[in-house]
This record gives structure tokens, sequence and C-alpha cells, in this order.
């Protein structure tokens, strides 16, 4: 614990949440080995700081470390960046160049956003970690590199494997040590403090005083979900230090300079993007919902017609026509009211011994064929099993194609997928 705190202390790392002990621990716990680590989570969340306590706890923390972004580099020129080029192999290439391998043999190579990575380099920096042996772009001869691999990513690179845009061997080979750091939203208690830490920091770097917050203000800092995460939150205490006319802020200060702080995630139907791919299983539900609600309704109207059309007697009459009263037949279908017929409390003796009870159901007008068409319900109300009756009326439709299903259900294909597994479907 005391390790941990002295690192803390050393890289500025704020926060006392499990989540994040857990991951420094994990950290300075692989730092001694050469294993490839692979760091998770969402942008802003501090993995480059973390790549930095591995190399400086390891027995490469006096050789050279670089960090890269995989993103920022073009693809046309990714591979000579990492591995380097001949003269004369491409347009421009004046002369040779070593690339970062070479450059930084011995020390530690740290590949942000890994999963942009075209799929050409993925190749070639597989071949890296397995052999150390690498090939400069227009160069036949083979060069060795020893280097320590730490690589990060903010995406599923699952989801990418299945896409056929991430290697899976590559995927595996990196992911040696996986180590996820928590987003900010899972450290509500650390919040604060880093809120206070990045507020000090900017006023005696422009010798003012330090603002502050209210109880009230203080929750709704802490109840925000934090998208940017510690990137979003040192910008939003650096812009309210400035705009700030009091140095302590109440929440009607939050709703003038931030108001969106002040909103709520609550559970609701997100907005879709354009092709549908983000629509969640909630909305599914509901619109299932809906539409029992309104085969009900026609059901209870339906029953109600026969009746009145068959001249049918039924026990316990006057309770069924309180029923039929409390049936709004003016309103539309979605708001008529809900009942329920209570069974009769006749024996059974008395009830087959009424005459009314034995009356055969005669139809008056057997011309009328508006009710020959019966549709069967289904008295089972699991959501489960309606859900996986849809997905596999969609799979039908669509010739067991699950892309083309997904997006007519309004779902991605990786809930899908999720759902037929889970379905064994």
């Amino acid at each position: 614990m005391d390790n941990l705190q002295s690192v803390k202390q050393r890289y500025g790392i704020i926060g006392r949440t499990e989540q994040l002990d857990r991951a420094l621990s994990t950290a300075v716990r692989v730092a001694n080995t050469d294993l490839t680590v692979l760091l998770t989570g969402e942008s802003g969340v501090g993995k480059e700081i973390f790549s930095r306590i591995i190399h400086d706890h390891s027995a490469r923390k006096h050789n050279k470390f670089i960090a890269i972004n995989c993103g920022a580099i073009p693809e046309g020129t990714i591979n000579s960046e990492l591995f380097g080029h001949e003269k004369g192999s491409f347009t421009g290439a004046t002369g040779e160049r070593k690339g970062y391998f070479e450059t930084y043999d011995g020390g530690t190579i740290f590949l942000d956003e890994i999963g942009e990575m075209p799929l050409d380099t993925q190749a070639f920096l597989l071949r890296v970690l397995e052999s150390g042996e690498f090939i400069r772009v227009g160069s036949s001869k083979i060069h060795k590199t020893d280097v320590r691999i730490i690589a990060a990513t903010n995406v599923e690179l699952e989801e990418k494997i299945r896409k056929g845009k991430f290697r899976e061997d590559l995927f595996y080979r990196l992911n040696t040590v996986p180590i996820r750091i928590p987003p900010l939203r899972e450290r509500r208690e650390d919040i604060y403090m880093l809120f206070r830490k990045f507020v000090v920091d900017f006023s005696e770097r422009y010798r003012t005083f330090p603002i502050e917050m209210d109880a009230a203000a203080r929750q709704a800092l802490e109840n925000y979900s934090w998208p940017g995460n510690i990137r979003e939150l040192k910008n939003m205490a650096e812009q309210l230090s400035v705009l700030a006319e009091d140095r302590i802020l109440h929440t009607e200060d939050l709703m003038r300079l931030a108001p969106h702080l002040l909103q709520r995630n609550l559970p609701m139907i997100p907005p879709t993007s354009a092709d549908g791919t983000y629509m969640q299983e909630r909305e599914i539900l509901y619109n299932l919902l809906f539409d029992m609600k309104g085969d009900l309704n026609d059901l209870k109207a339906l029953v109600f017609e026969l009746i009145k059309t068959n001249n049918l007697q039924v026990p316990d009459a006057i309770q069924l026509q309180r029923a039929q009263q409390n049936t709004a037949i003016n309103y539309p279908p979605a708001k008529r009211e809900s009942f329920q017929v209570q069974p009769s409390h006749l024996p059974e003796e008395q009830l087959i011994e009424s005459p009314d009870y034995r009356q055969p159901y005669i139809i008056e007008n057997p011309a009328d064929t508006s009710y020959e068409s019966v549709e069967v319900f289904d008295d089972n109300v699991s959501m489960a099993e309606h859900e996986k009756a849809l997905i596999k009326r969609a799979l039908k439709k669509h010739n067991g194609k699950r892309r083309e299903a997904a997006q007519d259900m309004g779902i991605s294909e990786r809930t899908l997928y999720r759902k037929i597994k889970e379905y064994n479907i």
C-alpha cells in the first residue's frame, strides 16, 4: 500500500477507489517483466501515465521511451515510421531512415489507439512481438530489435475482430497482461478531490484564490457522468475558475456557467444513429408492451361484440355488465380502461344445472363473417420468449442474415449476436 501511495505522489495520481488501486498494483507488478501489456479504458482516463509507470519501474527505465498515437499517423507512412525505409523505396524517400523499433532498441514503445493500426502494419507488428524481427520498407534485410510493447485502446477490440478490422492473433499476443483503467463515473469519491487539485494548480499558476463549491454544487459535480473523464474535469475546473464571479459556487452558478452538469442521465430510450445501430433492447420491449396492450383492448371489444351479437348468457352477468360499462368505448383503443371479470362464486353443481349455462351459443346472423377469422393468443407473457420469437421472425425474414435482421429490428449486430447465443437460437 505504501508503494502505491508513493507511485500516486510521484505521478500526481489522485484517487482511492479499489478499481484504480487494482490497476496501479497490476502495472507495478508487471513492470519488472518484459510481458506485453494492453491498457484499456475510455479516452481521458490516463492510459499514457500508466505506460510511463510501467516503463519507469522496469529494468529498461534508463533506456528510451516513446509514445506513438497510431491513429494520428497516416496509413501510407506508418510502416515507414515504425520500421524505417530504404532510399528510393517510395516517392520522397531521398535517404534511408531508421524507424522507431530500431531507434528505441532496448527501450519501451507505447502504441496508443492500437485499434486504428492498419491490417498490414498489424502483421509486421505481430512478427516483432513473436521473433523481434522486422524489415524496413523497400528492403529485404532482416533487422532485430529488443523493445517492450505497451499498447492501449479506447475501443472494443473484440468487436473490431468480428468486423475483420483487427487481427485475432495480434490481440491475444498483445493481451498478455490486460489492465483496465476505470472511467471517472466509476470513481465518484475521487471527482471532487481531482477538481480541488486542478483549481488549486490553476490558482497557483495565475495567482488567484481557488474556487470552492457548496454541498449541492458538489453533489451535482459528482453525479455528472463525465464522458471526457479526467481531461474534461480539468477543463471544467479551469473554465469555472475563470468565469466564476464568486469564489464559492452554488447550483445557480453551475446552471449559468455549465448547465450540462445538472442534466440527469435517467433511464430512457436513447437516440438512434442514422442506421439504428445504437437502439437499445428497451425500445423493443416498450413497443412489444404497447402492442400487447392494443391486442388486449381489441380482444376485449371482440368478446363484448360476440356476447351482444349472439345473445349469450353467462354467469355473473351483472359483474360482466359493470366491466363492460367501465370500458371506454368512445376512447381510442390505447386509452381504454383495463378491467378484470371476477370468477363466479356459484357451486359447480349449480352451474351445471343452470339453464342459462347449458344454453347453446347460437349465431343469429351466419352471413356475418367478420369474426370467422380467429387469432389464437398465446398465454405466455414472458418478455424473453417474445423477444426470442421476434428475433426468429427477423432472421427468417432475412434468410438468416444477421446484419439485415439487426437493422430491421433496430438493434446493433453485436446485440443480436449476443441475444442469439443467449437464447440458443
